[in-house]
């Protein structure tokens, strides 16, 4: 029998197999470290403190971490459906159209809190609306998804950077961006959270957005695990031949998971858009989308594992940069290098060890 195929209990598929995968990325990365010079273990050292070390670096590691929550999520809906959506990072970039033109049109008559959940549904829309053509290709037409969704990365980074120059531009500036957003449009941060723990959250823009990361966490374990369509997605993900003998219909299933999924990746957008720099601006999805994918392959593709390797990420990009900065000889390529490692082993070679722990566990259950 397959290795694939042998069960493992939980905290061995969930738990175990996945720190194996980070332990062994964190050790050649460390001997990476080593080969320039530098040592492994101040380099972990001040990763960790760069990151957690204090309310700023805690801050700036959530505030990362909100955004790989919903690209991760959007990424997973999708994978739940036998789909792979590559095209998060674009419907980031064009959900952030969506609540910036929400916050243009209400910060100057409502508080922040009327502006926000109509902020999420217009950039929940927007996302959603630039995956749809994508989702119809692909139940309709038989395009494969992962083609038309790459392909629809570039038109819409096209189609924003034209309205932020002719369009949205601030009349006699330069700079490709709206205004800035009054406090109406402004989601406010999350300083109270730190001053819990007694620490201060500094320039970290930390704000709001992450608790809606979480809560509609929750509603997507609730969609794809207690509901009729969530239990079609799976069907349709796990064998597409049992879905269509149970009669669930293909096109249908395809489009409703993808208009879902771009949806989850335009809501990303709140947290740079509207909780960070407060207007919307060239590139602010940053590559967001596709370490989403990362995210979501780390996190089984559940929304709590999700929730972890969003943090763990976060913890990589905030405590890279503390690095880059302390250690010089560690530029901000070594730390891709680094980045690259966890995403090879916890992503690409997720069962690597699966077949010496089905081992293993065989041998452990005879005694």
């Amino acid at each position: 029998m397959s290795t694939a195929s042998v069960p493992l209990p939980n905290w061995i598929n969930y738990g175990l197999i996945p720190i194996l995968n980070l332990v062994v990325a964190f050790l050649i990365s460390g001997f990476v470290v080593w080969l320039i010079g530098e040592s492994p273990l101040d380099a972990l050292s001040l990763l960790i403190q760069g990151a957690l070390g204090n309310g700023e670096g805690i801050g700036f590691t959530l505030y990362y971490a909100t955004s790989f929550i919903f690209t991760g999520l959007s990424v997973a809906v999708a994978i739940h459906a036998g789909l792979f959506n590559i095209g998060s990072e674009g419907q980031a970039y064009v959900g952030g159209l969506g609540c910036a033109l929400v916050a243009l049109a209400l910060d100057r008559y409502v508080p922040w809190y009327v502006t926000m959940p109509i902020a999420v549904v217009g950039a929940g829309l927007f996302g959603a609306a630039w995956a749809f053509i994508p989702a119809f290709l692909q139940a309709k037409r038989g395009s494969h998804i992962v083609i038309t969704t790459i392909m629809f990365n570039y038109i819409g980074a096209a189609l924003m950077v034209y309205l932020l120059v002719h369009v949205l531009i601030v009349p006699g500036k330069m700079a490709p961006e709206t205004r800035t957003f009054l406090e109406g449009g402004q989601l406010p941060k999350l300083g109270w959270v730190m001053q819990l723990f007694g620490a201060k959250l500094g320039a970290a823009p930390f704000n709001v957005s992450f608790i809606i990361a979480l809560v509609v966490s929750y509603l997507v374990w609730l969609l794809v695990w207690r509901t009729k369509l969530g239990f079609e997605m799976r069907t349709l993900g796990v064998s597409p031949t049992a879905a269509a003998y149970a009669g669930i219909p293909y096109a249908r299933t395809v489009i409703i998971a993808m208009l879902l999924s771009g949806a989850l990746a335009g809501m990303m957008a709140l947290n740079p858009v509207m909780g960070s720099s407060a207007r919307l601006q060239v590139e602010f999805v940053g590559g967001a989308g596709f370490v989403g994918i990362a995210v979501s392959l780390m996190g089984r593709n559940h929304p709590l594992g999700i929730i972890v390797a969003a943090i763990l990420f976060g913890i990589l990009y905030q405590g890279g940069d503390w690095i880059s900065f302390e250690m010089p000889n560690i530029t901000r390529e070594m730390i891709l290098v680094i980045q690259g490692l966890v995403i090879l082993f916890a992503g690409a070679l997720e069962y690597m060890f699966r077949p010496a722990m089905v081992r293993l566990y065989q041998q452990f259950k005879r005694r």
